[in-house]
């Protein structure tokens, strides 16, 4: 069976093209066990502050993050001051995979992802980090997110640098430690060798659609939980976008 009976009852419900929706893997969980939930429906969570001393950046800074669907991630992420811009795409596989189609079939190794380009001076790679294991995803799912299942859909952290590489692993040791999730963290860490941009109609895809009923199910409550979880973070036209 190619697609979760979740996703297929919202299709047919709202007769969206399959090129509209995150497209749904091989299907796992029996309905209505806790895999199948938003994370951000799940108990609140807050990861802690990072313990791990930062280096110093001038100019801007950019993250890419996979935590499953690109749609919700992505629009988390635009909320966030010091945030410049984020954008779906495509990261961890070949650039003749990289589109749509091909990573949906869970076999380029491509993990649906976010760019993030942001300011330093008004927002650390750690911030980004507590948001993305907090609210963004769940860390403990593997090779899924919610309804969608497959490895298209894994969490992962993509570094550019050393120093990502030493936060983010190092910060995944912190929270494991805090036994917050009650089960071990899943999320990749690996270099970013390139990131490729995702189709036009999947950008700010939330934004322009924040009525489809994907988004509202499973997208909309993330947003409603970095506002109650990060106010300080948030800009002020957050609300105005769910």
């Amino acid at each position: 069976m190619h697609a979760h009976r979740t996703r297929i009852a919202i299709l047919a419900l709202t007769a969206l093209a399959a090129a509209s929706a995150c497209s749904p893997g091989q299907a796992g969980a029996a309905a209505g066990t806790p895999g199948d939930q938003p994370a951000s429906l799940a108990p609140a969570i807050q990861a802690p502050k990072l313990d791990i001393p930062l280096a110093a950046q001038s100019g801007d800074a950019t993250a890419v993050f996979a935590g499953g669907c690109f749609w919700g991630v992505e629009a988390v992420f635009e909320q966030l001051k010091g945030v410049k811009h984020a954008e779906s795409g495509y990261a961890g596989g070949s650039a003749m995979d990289a589109d749509y189609d091909r990573v949906s079939s869970g076999d380029t190794r491509h993990a649906e992802s976010v760019r993030i380009v942001y300011d330093p001076s008004r927002i650390s790679y750690g911030q980004l980090l507590r948001v993305f294991f907090s609210v963004a995803h769940d860390p403990t799912q593997l090779d899924r997110q919610g309804p969608d299942v497959g490895p298209q859909y894994r969490s992962a952290l993509f570094f550019k640098d050393a120093e990502q590489e030493k936060v983010a692993k190092a910060y995944i040791v912190q929270l494991d430690a805090a036994g917050i999730f009650g089960k071990p963290i899943v999320t990749e860490v690996k270099p970013l060798k390139r990131f490729y941009p995702a189709e036009a109609h999947h950008q700010d895809y939330m934004r322009k659609n924040p009525n489809q009923p994907y988004i509202v199910q499973h997208d909309r409550p993330k947003l409603i939980a970095l506002e109650r979880q990060f106010p300080e973070l948030v800009k002020g036209a957050a609300q105005a976008a769910r």
